[in-house]
């Protein structure tokens, strides 16, 4: 086992937790709200995927404290406009975490799956959700799918 594979695992499962835990934030201030209860379950899976791949090339599982180290937005529409600047770095960091795992085609598939959740289901989301913000007034009116007002 490389050191490049071991940075490369710990990489992702903090990315995934950094995720989950801004989500969670976001669920805890707004309310539970489309997309980010759909999102927060998605990452959830996300890290049980990446945990096999630790234990088969005993890497030692990282500690999940991104709760404590986040801070909830100060709007729902600041939340979806992060959620699709997070999901635009989180497709460049699996570029570039498949660039350094050539060698374990088990680890490449995975982080293509989780880099094609990211790309094709999760920006969009949160792509819609500033859309339908920006069309409801600057991000102040109601969005009435979720059911929640933009601040």
């Amino acid at each position: 086992m490389s050191e490049t594979l071991s940075n490369t695992l710990v990489e992702a499962i903090n990315d995934e937790y950094k995720a989950r835990a801004t989500y969670l934030h976001v669920i805890g201030k707004f309310g539970e709200i489309r997309p980010f209860i759909n999102i927060v379950e998605a990452e959830g899976r996300h890290i049980e995927a990446l945990l096999p791949l630790f234990s088969k090339y005993e890497i030692d599982v990282p500690e999940d404290n991104w709760y404590a180290r986040i801070q909830p937005p100060d709007s729902l529409i600041e939340a979806c406009r992060a959620g699709v600047e997070g999901e635009i770095e989180n497709a460049e960091m699996y570029d570039r975490l498949l660039d350094e795992t050539k060698e374990y085609p088990d680890v490449q598939q995975l982080l293509m799956q989780l880099q094609k959740a990211s790309a094709e289901n999760h920006l969009p989301a949160f792509q819609r959700c500033v859309e339908r913000g920006v069309k409801s007034g600057d991000g102040r009116g109601q969005d009435r799918r979720c059911g929640q007002h933009f601040k």
